[in-house]
């Protein structure tokens, strides 16, 4: 049986691929072009992609495809009607990076509301050991505790950040892109109102047509003077543009772990932003901690596993 990884580079040097020698021969590739796909996945009974498209283009051309196993929750790099037409089972992992999410969801919000770039700066020029005083208070802060922390998309990794949120004495509330979340543990509110009422808003809700733009400049202006906002879901629901404007308009804070396009193109609005020092952007790193890698490959294992059990190749 072969085996073939298409973007190893996005799994990281640090873990072990040795693993997926047990189910046969295994080719690894640190990258894959849109051109390259079908040459690299003609010889596969099982492909494992991250972010490498997986159409009917290359599931036409590759016959001996059974198995592609996405390094990822999100699967909308595979056809999958098509695969399901074509015979081919495609299976995700769900769950491997919640913790790691939630961490980077706090590391982005003390990052922004302590100003750490600035404290971190001001010792470092000197400025501190000229003062002559034992402390700063140049750029003041507030207290997590007490506020309100608005949460939009109120899934695992959002219920996971309402819990931690509520640990440090947030007041959390949410509203529920899809319209189906109830949770009684936490207040319901339309978008419109948490935005204008609260301290804190993260987002952590997939990208579809409910949530295209759901951020949009109207709602950008909604939000509280000072308040933070952190997009950890996907990009595409917060308008860069319009928090580019915004961001030079208003004192609001912004931290982005994701961007509508995947890297940041060197002519994103988000850039003149960076001049305001109130935006984070970081390069879609919330789900990579060691653990969380670690875990996925294991998820990826347990897939083949799975499917082996059910199919003879």
């Amino acid at each position: 049986m072969k085996l073939a990884i298409l973007d190893a580079v996005t799994l990281g040097q640090d873990v072990d691929l040795s693993v997926f020698e047990r189910f046969g021969e295994v080719c690894i590739y640190q990258k894959t072009a849109f051109d390259e796909t079908v040459q690299r996945c003609k010889e596969a009974d099982i492909v494992i992609t991250n972010k490498v498209v997986i159409d009917r283009r290359v599931m036409d051309a590759c016959e001996r495809l059974k198995l592609i196993c996405v390094a990822a929750t999100g699967m909308n790099n595979v056809d999958l009607a098509y695969a399901e037409q074509k015979g081919i089972t495609v299976k995700n992992v769900a769950g491997y990076s919640t913790h790691s999410v939630v961490q980077h969801t706090f590391a982005m919000l003390f990052y922004l509301l302590e100003k750490l770039p600035f404290y971190d700066r001001y010792v470092q020029s000197g400025s501190w050991s000229e003062s002559g005083i034992f402390t700063s208070l140049a750029r003041p802060f507030w207290e997590v505790r007490g506020k309100r922390w608005g949460i939009v998309g109120l899934g695992t990794i959002g219920r996971a950040v309402a819990d931690v949120a509520k640990a440090f004495g947030a007041e959390v509330c949410y509203t529920s892109t899809s319209g189906q979340n109830h949770v009684p543990d936490y207040p319901k509110l339309p978008l419109s109102e948490l935005l204008e009422r609260c301290d804190i808003v993260s987002i952590h809700a997939p990208l579809n047509e409910k949530t295209a733009n759901l951020i949009d400049k109207a709602a950008l202006l909604r939000m509280k003077e000072g308040a933070i906002l952190l997009n950890l879901g996907r990009g595409g629901i917060v308008n860069e543009a319009a928090l580019a404007e915004v961001l030079r308009e208003k004192e609001i804070y912004a931290g982005l772990d994701v961007t509508e396009k995947e890297p940041l193109p060197a002519d994103s609005p988000l850039f003149e932003a960076f001049e305001t020092g109130r935006l984070l952007v970081t390069p879609h790193i919330a789900w990579t901690s060691i653990e969380a890698r670690e875990a996925l490959i294991d998820g990826i294992v347990k897939n083949i596993e799975s499917f082996l059990k059910a199919h003879t190749l």
